[in-house]
């Protein structure tokens, strides 16, 4: 057990610039952080016990707004672009002492927790919050020291989390008022300007997208888990809307996490403690486990309520489809001891190709695997987003291109390597459209699918013969238990064969134009595994 409202032995915040502030609040429990935000003003309960409050202008995390540090460490290793922003160690400086002169006579919150199950990759936090909801948020999602700890806890990284605070752009270097920057050097990160908690959560991952492979060999993920009643471990990539969080939520095997997990020598590890779940349309059929963790010590976001009541109404998108729940781990039932697995034996690559092309199970060589993965592939389809009128891909390098630091060919290439040191199957799983395209075909069914990946989990496609994909080059099994054998070939299930070819053409001349800015770091095998895009005569 941890013991809430111990101050470690070793704190100083005067050392971080936070000085004269009217009150410091230390590893409060969730109902005291409960307590403070209802008494403040910032939350209310709903029926089942959950706070319920509102992070404000923003409602998700804001990419562009997101900078690193470029310094003597960064400046070389780091991939600079869109996705990370370059900002000055003189502006960090400046900025960080506006933000402690705006805390001075403020309360905090403060949170002493750490990231990764895997006590060889424990990273130790200290976050300092301004809001009492977002200090439970860290509490929901980092992993709770024990009282042993607690007490001579230091912290590696630090978090500055004051939503209140506002940049000027022109004299900070921001791009508007709200901003996260990580600085490496310092082990610092500081978000300001923005109440979404999300920023918290993605912060930490981004700095351990970096840490892990650039300093300890350890490939990071932006993936599900589980484990089997065997040991068998299986990892969940996808974008989404591609069932990622629904197919690795399986009653037969634990949940090791469901979103960020490390893979180190005989080991897959949760990176987290919690979950942070969406849950627009939310209900008990379509999600049981999400919607039985939404009771007291879970924190709702940005929803709204049946009028009159205090019951959730999670149809309502009022103030945004991105309404989301946070809660413990230990909410979900079957989850995995410690949080952790051993290396995978099965690795799922979840897509949702809204254009019929793609079979519903393939398994790829390493090549195939690495090119894949950095394509990070599914498609939106119409009504998703404004102006959408039919399916357009989207790609996302390793399937999680926001929060990576370092070139995503090197995440690519450690992918290849533990593949091949520990002989694991690599499969691409289409839940998207069969039968024709978005419009023509139907969703592919959950049955099946599930179906497909229990085969793969149980080695039931190891000695079934296989037919290769024309245009993608991918192994497709001719049968798979409890799937009909006509669905497992997409052309077959298209009436217009001629139009299928078309399509099909079409994606692959999209998935190598999407590869062309990251061929110049790719290596031959995984070049050599882009699909075919010679037009069919």
């Amino acid at each position: 057990m941890n013991e809430y409202g111990l101050r470690p032995e070793t704190a100083n915040l005067k050392q971080l610039g936070l000085t004269n502030l009217s009150n410091a609040y230390w590893n409060l429990s969730p109902a005291e952080l409960v307590e403070e935000t209802i008494i403040r003003g910032m939350g209310v309960l709903a029926d089942t016990g959950a706070v319920a409050i509102d992070t404000g202008e923003f409602t998700g995390r804001s990419p562009k707004d997101r900078f690193i540090v470029c310094d003597s460490y960064t400046e070389d290793a780091v991939w600079w672009g869109d996705i990370n922003i370059k900002f000055s160690s003189e502006k960090f400086d400046k900025l960080y002492d506006k933000m402690t002169s705006y805390l001075q006579n403020k309360d905090v919150f403060v949170r002493d927790s750490y990231a990764c199950s895997d006590d060889r990759y424990k990273l130790n936090i200290r976050v300092i919050n301004e809001y009492p909801w977002s200090n439970h948020f860290a509490d929901n999602m980092f992993i709770s020291p024990e009282i042993n700890e607690l007490k001579d806890f230091n912290p590696e990284w630090h978090i500055v989390n004051a939503p209140g605070f506002y940049a000027d752009p022109e004299k900070d270097g921001t791009r508007q008022h709200n901003f996260a920057v990580i600085n490496f050097t310092k082990k610092m990160i500081i978000i300001g300007g923005t109440g979404y908690t999300g920023e918290i959560k993605k912060g930490i991952f981004s700095v351990l997208n970096f840490i892990l492979p650039y300093e300890k060999n350890t490939l990071s993920m932006h993936c599900s888990a589980n484990v089997g009643e065997k040991g068998d471990t299986a990892v969940f990539f996808g974008l989404s809307g591609t069932g990622k969080t629904t197919l690795s939520a399986d009653p037969q095997r634990k949940l090791i996490g469901d979103d960020e997990h490390g893979w180190a020598d005989g080991s897959v590890f949760n990176f987290e403690g919690g979950c942070y779940a969406k849950c627009i349309d939310l209900s008990k059929e379509k999600e049981p486990q999400i919607w039985d963790a939404i009771k007291f010590g879970s924190i709702l976001e940005n929803i709204n309520f049946i009028e009159n009541t205090s019951t959730v109404d999670f149809s309502d998108k009022s103030k945004t489809e991105n309404t989301r729940v946070s809660y413990p781990i230990n909410f979900i039932d079957n989850i995995a001891e410690g949080s952790k697995g051993t290396n995978p034996k099965n690795i799922f690559f979840l897509t949702a190709d809204a254009f019929g092309v793609l079979p519903p199970i393939s398994k790829l060589n390493k090549g195939q695997a690495m090119f894949h993965f950095i394509s990070g592939y599914t498609a939106k389809v119409a009504g998703t987003e404004a102006g959408i009128t039919e399916p357009v891909t989207a790609f996302s390098a390793c399937f999680g291109a926001p929060f990576l630091p370092l070139h995503p060919t090197k995440y690519a290439e450690m992918l290849g390597k533990k593949m091949t040191e520990n002989n694991v199957n690599v499969w691409l799983i289409n839940t998207g459209w069969t039968g024709g395209a978005y419009g023509v075909g139907n969703r592919m069914s959950l049955k099946h699918t599930r179906a497909m990946i229990t085969a793969a989990l149980n080695d039931e496609l190891e000695n079934v013969e296989y037919k290769t994909h024309e245009v993608f080059g991918l192994d497709m099994p001719l049968s798979c238990p409890n799937v009909p054998s006509e669905i497992l070939s997409p052309k077959n299930t298209w009436e217009d064969k001629a139009a299928y070819d078309k399509k099909a053409y079409h994606l692959a001349e999209q998935f190598v134009k999407n590869f062309e800015q990251f061929a110049e770091n790719a290596n031959e095998e995984i070049l050599a595994a882009a699909p075919k895009v010679k037009q069919h005569v």
